[in-house]
């Protein structure tokens, strides 16, 4: 089952005529006042002149705007760069000062079994 809205939308009901509405109703001199707005925007486009220098103008600002956003990619890896170096050098300084098991520093071998013979040479 489907619902409908009881009350039709705005140029979609019928007209007191029975007659259902194709489109909004429009003055009779509708059609010469679009053709005269339309010919005076015409010539008023016709008048409009570029400026001479709107092309160097318009690509001077672009390569400014490229070389400003390679500068600012150049800077920001820089930075990143040199933040990543500065905290591995940080967490390389935070190691432990005493020696660590594996270096005892009393000469014994790590392992407890016999070690493999050197090769000849």
């Amino acid at each position: 089952m489907k619902h409908q809205d009881a009350t039709p939308s705005r140029g979609t009901g019928r007209r007191r005529t029975g007659h259902w509405r194709s489109e909004p109703h429009r003055p009779p001199d509708a059609e010469r006042t679009e053709r005269e707005l339309a010919d005076a925007l015409h010539a008023l486009a016709g008048g409009v002149l570029p400026d001479p220098d709107a092309y160097r103008t318009a690509r001077g600002e672009w390569l400014r705007r490229e070389r400003r956003r390679r500068l600012v990619l150049t800077v920001l890896v820089a930075v990143v760069f040199a933040l990543a170096t500065l905290i591995g050098l940080w967490v390389l300084n935070q190691a432990p000062a005493e020696p660590g098991v594996i270096f005892s520093g009393d000469g014994a071998a790590a392992a407890d079994g016999p070690s493999l013979p050197r090769p000849p040479g």
